[in-house]
């Protein structure tokens, strides 16, 4: 046994705080999970549980590794077999796998996948009841469960950081975790809080999983998690059963119809820019008599539940959708994948059309995305940047707080008219500057709903505990029907510490005396102190942090636009598609494909920018504008702000103002966000 796989093994003992609640190794035998035999040999595991009779490309190397108790990158094409890489070793090691994924689809399709072959699995995500809840964490507690499925925003919550920091892990898996890196295509802040997260767990070993990875966001991956280059496994991007066409469309409706009707019917996901554009197709498409639904993010969790379910069960339904549909989805036998507009980079690209043809026949992909699409695209990269100014008056509010100090994203999202994302990302980067420090997120407030009588919950406990309860429960104000605490005056009127309330409330919830919600989500942090008191060095220091931040955004917003380049150069490029595809991930194909668009064809259809007009920027429009920007001072004070409002890009101030109904609201959407900031710095 390695050094690594010794700290899976007696890690917690019982709960210090509370009787009856015992952390996940109590160090008793280890149960099975449910009915699974436990074998020694993973290919046996890979026979008798998975049904499978050898292992894919790559698989084999990346378990080998997480057994031995090493951290390891696979970088795998969609549907190649990334999750056996951790659902086969859950059931060879002694603690809990924790999986980390965004996507909730392949959470309940893995985990119904899962207890279908008997392993204790799990997710925890927000459809669940109460009781569904109560269920998890019993089987947490008793260590009985061996693979749980997390969000990576449920480590905003600090009673779930608490409760994982109890427990025995042996390997934590990060799924999507090109999400980790700054200058990968889809960045998010709470991936780069996860490699804090392994550290402050003890996880042994951590299982990064991904289907897209250029050889520079790799190496960042590698890199945040410390994982060996040897324990990197990549096998390869190339699906020879995928035929890329391009085919740019003035007309792309006409062309969606005319390619479904020329081709057998099969599974089909139409891709779009846009939630009304997701609608419009599929209203177009159903019209036409095709089985077709929209799905994005707009929809209501159940309604997208049913399309989801609706196109799994289908062998002909076509789904028009955002880029909100297809991750997680386990479907083999999707015959098209269509680009209704552009992709937004390569990278997206590469993961959606990976969504076809799992099965291994022949599948076609098809982008009928122009130069149309190109506006909408960049002008959703500009709209996302926030103002120079808006970055140092950020900078400026964090460095004047107190040492500890807590934050919502909300708040500073509104003082600053900053998208949630913005904020985030801002407060990430200060950390990683050295500036502050996350002292853990938690809730303002809780509140609890008692299910029993008062004297019938203590009567179980000793006195001192039956003591420390009725402290804690006479800082509750009853309202209508729950109670409410403040747990900054329980901890001075308790003399406890908040981990302690906390965890009595927890447990008191999962004992079913009480029903317990929370409220207002803050992250706590500790400003660092500088190193030197020189009121010079200090504003010298701060220019440069905020110089450093205002180009690290610029930086973005360039290689965001340089992404959306790589798209125009694909669709444009006089050779081999798929070779260019893979170049791009750092794969040589060594020879043309022979089945894309230009091996077929010879020829290439181009795609050029074509010149916005200033068309609708007239003398009446500067009026109008003028005066709504003297009504909504706030919301429109700088031309950033003014090119957002006239190109439809929401952000807090324009939601709080209410202007998002306005008439001028998206009045310019088809021009570019450039030209029409320079148009408002002239004019208004």
């Amino acid at each position: 046994m390695t050094e690594k796989t010794e700290k899976m093994v007696g890690k917690m003992g019982p709960d210090p705080d509370f009787p009856g609640k015992t952390s996940a190794n109590t160090g008793a035998k280890k149960e099975k999970s449910g009915s699974v035999p436990v074998f020694s040999d993973p290919l046996q595991t890979l026979k008798q549980v998975f049904g499978f009779e050898t292992f894919l490309p790559g698989q084999e190397k990346v378990i080998s590794a997480v057994l031995d108790g090493r951290s390891a990158l696979a970088i795998f094409p969609t549907g190649q077999g990334k999750s056996l890489c951790y659902q086969l070793p859950a059931l060879h090691l002694p603690g809990l796998t924790l999986v980390v994924s965004p996507l909730m689809a392949l959470m309940k399709d893995q985990v119904d996948f899962l207890v279908s072959k008997g392993v204790s699995a799990a997710r925890l995500d927000s459809s669940l009841s109460l009781d569904e809840i109560n269920a998890i964490y019993e089987q947490l507690h008793q260590n009985t469960l061996k693979l749980l499925y997390v969000a990576p925003e449920r480590f905003a919550n600090e009673r779930f950081v608490g409760l994982v920091s109890r427990l025995q892990l042996s390997v934590m898996v990060i799924d999507e975790a090109h999400c980790i890196s700054e200058w990968g295509h889809n960045f998010r802040p709470d991936y780069l809080k996860l490699a804090e997260l392994t550290a402050t767990f003890d996880v042994p070993a951590v299982l990064a999983l991904t289907a897209t990875a250029t050889p520079k966001v790799a190496a960042d991956i590698r890199q945040s998690f410390s994982i060996a280059e040897q324990d990197a496994v990549q096998t390869g991007f190339y699906r020879p059963n995928l035929r890329l066409l391009f085919a740019p469309a003035k007309d792309p409706d006409q062309a969606l119809l005319q390619h479904i009707d020329a081709n057998q019917p099969g599974p089909t996901i139409v891709y779009v820019t846009l939630q009304k554009t997701a609608q419009q197709v599929a209203d177009l498409l159903a019209q036409a008599g095709h089985q077709a639904r929209a799905y994005h993010a707009g929809l209501k969790n159940e309604l997208r539940r049913e399309v989801q379910d609706w196109f799994m069960a289908s062998d002909t339904a076509i789904v028009v959708a955002t880029i909100a549909f297809g991750m997680g989805i386990d479907k083999s036998n999707i015959r098209y994948v269509y680009h209704y507009n552009l992709p937004k980079s390569l990278e997206n690209y590469a993961q959606e059309i990976g969504r076809a043809g799992r099965d291994g026949n022949p599948s076609t992909c098809l982008v009928l995305g122009s130069a149309a699409d190109l506006l909408i695209l960049e002008n959703f990269v500009y709209g996302d940047t926030p103002e120079n100014f808006g970055v140092r008056a950020f900078v400026d509010f964090i460095m004047e707080r107190d040492e500890y100090f807590d934050c919502a994203v909300y708040e500073l999202g509104n003082r600053f008219d900053m998208r949630p994302l913005v904020v985030k990302t801002l407060l990430t980067y200060l950390e990683l500057e050295g500036v502050i420090k996350s002292t853990g997120p938690f809730y303002a407030a809780y509140k609890f709903k008692p299910l029993k009588p008062s004297a019938e919950m203590l009567a179980r406990f000793d006195a001192d505990r039956q003591a420390f309860l009725r402290s804690l429960f006479s800082c509750a104000v009853k309202k209508k029907v729950w109670f409410t605490i403040d747990l900054d005056e329980a901890v001075e009127k308790t003399g406890s510490p908040r981990k302690r309330i906390i965890t009595a409330l927890d447990y008191m919830e999962q004992s079913g005396d009480l029903v317990l919600e929370v409220t207002g989500a803050r992250l706590g942090f500790r400003r660092v102190a500088l190193d030197t008191f020189d009121p010079e060095i200090v504003k010298e220091n701060k220019e440069k942090l905020k110089e450093k931040l205002v180009a690290r955004f610029g930086h973005r917003e360039q290689s965001d636009l340089s992404r959306l380049q790589l798209v125009l150069d694909l669709v444009n490029h006089e050779g081999c598609k798929t070779r260019f595809l893979l170049n791009y991930f750092g794969e040589d194909l060594e020879s043309d494909c022979g089945h894309c668009s230009f091996c077929l064809n010879g020829k290439n259809e181009v795609v050029c920018r074509r010149a916005s007009g200033p068309d609708m920027m007239d003398d009446a429009l500067v009026v109008d504008l003028r005066q709504l920007c003297m009504d909504h001072p706030k919301a429109l004070a700088t031309s950033r702000q003014q090119a957002r409002f006239l190109c439809g890009l929401s952000s807090p101030r324009l939601i709080r103002a209410k202007l998002l109904r306005h008439p001028l609201y998206g009045r310019t959407e088809k021009t570019g966000f450039a030209e029409i900031m320079a148009w408002a710095e002239k004019n208004i």
